[in-house]
């Protein structure tokens, strides 16, 4: 209902825009009414317009709220100081909202308006050469939110696991193990926590006649099995586990290679192969035909990156830059539009430089985003901890959720922005009250069901084992995908309107509250954060309470309004549950 509703308020503004000869902002805010204001949605536009045109703002709220009446899903359009449009809809839109929910939980949300892209979301990507840490942990539930909410909006949104298993750091790990194998001192720039002997230990006898090689490609399965099963185990999926030794299989550095060539974005310096990216000029010939290369195709020469950077050294190695560019053009290749890289928090100096060699590949730069996501601090309540000494100076992701579980995990992660630190108490993720926001939420779909319940056994409707139903439609604790027109149908007399039963504050701020997830799941898409989406679900729990307090639900003395607050509640129900399974946390029916 929002979107389309959205789409003809627009329409109607810039008609109006039009007549009056106003010029008008590309992007037009509506937001909720403020808690204060009688009134469920807010229009900012005549505070936006009102310089740029010299214009008295409120003048300007009154001329457009004018015009604004005449739309049918409007009920209320009033002017508010210093320039507001406040709109108050009406009742009988926010009810075939409520049923648009109801009978499509798992589609509502969806924008058909959207222009979907084919989005490839990398995250995690860590090396198999240690356990995942609880930091793995933030970004991969970071990644997997969006892939859902993306998913849902329409997208084409693919999940994937970039395997670094070639390389130096492989070598090194392999040197680790072998020295650990035979209780001998590890390298100085190996690696020295307590899971390489524990992991070289669990060999099979043959392992003491293994090399470095065969010890380092053994490790590197074993952790990047335990890998995948952490994952499963919190929830998250991929679509690929893409290796880095493919690409060096199917020549694809080579071929990247004589792209950037090609493109003039490559010179030779000190026996080395560079990438020109930076914007200083070279003084070397290949690099001055290059910087003319660059200028002709206005693509990296005015890159964030301050300087260019080797693709293949001295040596003739390739360097893990140049796999990094290869990666990434076969994500283009493979028909992605729009490719998202979640990183962790020392990668801050990666993201200027692959944004230069996007560029410098031909594709536009704004097609590639970079999210960088900020340390976590463990807490037990106020005391700092660490969860374990034998993990090697950091805490495993599974530790935390076998101490917590996925779903404290999962949410704690999803509710801050990736951009900032998050403080992850302990105590507070184990608490069954409601100081636990994830158990906050969760309590309220639990609710719901038992609401259900206590109907079916007060005679508000019947049903059969556990399928309550009324009349011939269906509404489970485990699915509310019942067909509206059915239970309308059959709960109402035909000469009944539902939406006017529905009459109480907290029944209408439930009902505007439902109507706006598209925007939220909108609002995740532009932030690349699910942030929004966390807070909505503790809104909309908090919503309930006040409504389940003062409106009382079930009253075998009135039938009618008793089904249309049942109604309402599946509503809640299946929007908690949604809202929570997108950003990957479960929604039990009893607790």
């Amino acid at each position: 209902m929002i979107n389309s509703f959205r789409e003809e308020l627009e329409q109607k503004i810039r008609s109006w825009a039009k007549a009056q000869d106003l010029s008008l902002p590309e992007e037009l805010v509506l937001s909720l009414a403020p808690a204060h204001v009688k009134a469920d949605l807010s229009l900012v536009c005549p505070l936006q317009i009102a310089k740029m045109n010299k214009k008295n703002p409120l003048d300007l709220a009154g001329e457009l709220a004018k015009s604004l009446s005449s739309l049918s899903q409007i009920e209320i359009a009033e002017a508010a100081s210093p320039g507001f449009v406040n709109l108050t809809l009406s009742r009988q839109v926010l009810w075939k909202n409520l049923e648009s929910i109801v009978a499509h939980p798992e589609s509502y949300g969806r924008d058909e308006t959207l222009a979907a892209q084919k989005i490839l979301i990398e995250f995690v990507s860590a090396n198999p050469t240690g356990p995942l840490h609880l930091a793995s942990g933030r970004g991969g539930a970071l990644g997997d939110s969006l892939v859902r909410i993306l998913r849902r909006l329409g997208h084409d949104a693919c999940a994937e696991y970039y395997v670094n298993d070639t390389g130096n750091q492989i070598q090194k790990f392999g040197k680790s193990l072998w020295a650990r194998r035979r209780n001998q001192e590890v390298p100085e720039d190996g690696y020295h926590g307590d899971y390489v002997a524990d992991l070289a230990k669990s060999f099979p006898p043959e392992a003491d006649s293994w090399n470095e090689d065969a010890m380092a490609k053994e490790g590197t399965l074993r952790l990047l099995k335990t890998h995948q099963d952490d994952m499963k185990s919190f929830g998250v999926s991929f679509d690929r586990w893409f290796r880095e030794s493919e690409l060096h299989e199917s020549k694809a550095l080579d071929r990247t290679l004589e792209l950037l060539k090609k493109r003039g974005m490559v010179y030779q310096k000190d026996g080395a192969t560079w990438l020109g990216t930076a914007s200083r000029p070279s003084p070397e010939e290949a690099a001055h035909a290059a910087r003319k290369q660059r200028a002709k195709a206005g693509t990296a020469s005015s890159s964030e990156d301050d300087k260019d950077r080797v693709l293949i050294r001295q040596d003739g190695r390739p360097s893990y830059f140049l796999a990094d560019i290869a990666y990434h053009e076969n994500k283009y290749s493979r028909g992605f539009s729009e490719l998202i890289d979640i990183l962790g928090a020392d990668h801050h100096g990666y993201v200027p430089r692959m944004k230069a060699s996007i560029a410098a590949l031909g594709h536009p730069e704004n097609s590639f985003h970079a999210i960088v996501h900020q340390l976590i601090l463990l807490f037990r309540g106020k005391e700092p901890v660490k969860m374990s000494k034998r993990s090697g100076e950091f805490v495993r992701l599974k530790e935390v959720i076998d101490e917590v579980g996925k779903d404290a995990c999962r949410f704690f992660f999803a509710q801050r922005t990736p951009n900032s630190h998050l403080n992850f108490d302990l105590e507070l993720a184990k608490k069954r009250t409601s100081e636990n926001p994830v158990y906050y939420c969760q309590y309220v779909h639990a609710r719901i069901c038992s609401i259900f319940d206590e109907a079916k056994i007060q005679g508000i409707f019947e049903g059969k084992g556990n399928n309550p139903s009324i009349g011939n439609a269906h509404v489970t604790p485990t699915k509310v995908g019942v067909q509206s027109s059915d239970l309308l149908d059959s709960g109402f007399r035909r000469n009944d309107e539902p939406a006017q039963l529905i009459s109480t504050l907290e029944e209408r701020a439930l009902l505007v509250k439902m109507a706006w997830f598209p925007e939220v799941l909108k609002t995740v898409q532009k932030e690349l954060s699910p942030h929004p989406l966390a807070n909505y679900i503790l809104e909309l729990a908090g919503l309930f309470h006040p409504f389940y307090e003062k409106c009382r639900v079930v009253d075998p003395g009135n039938l009618e309004l008793s089904r249309a607050r049942l109604y309402l509640c599946a509503g809640v129900r299946a929007l908690i549950k949604e809202g929570l399974g997108l950003i990957g946390v479960s929604a039990p029916e009893k607790m």
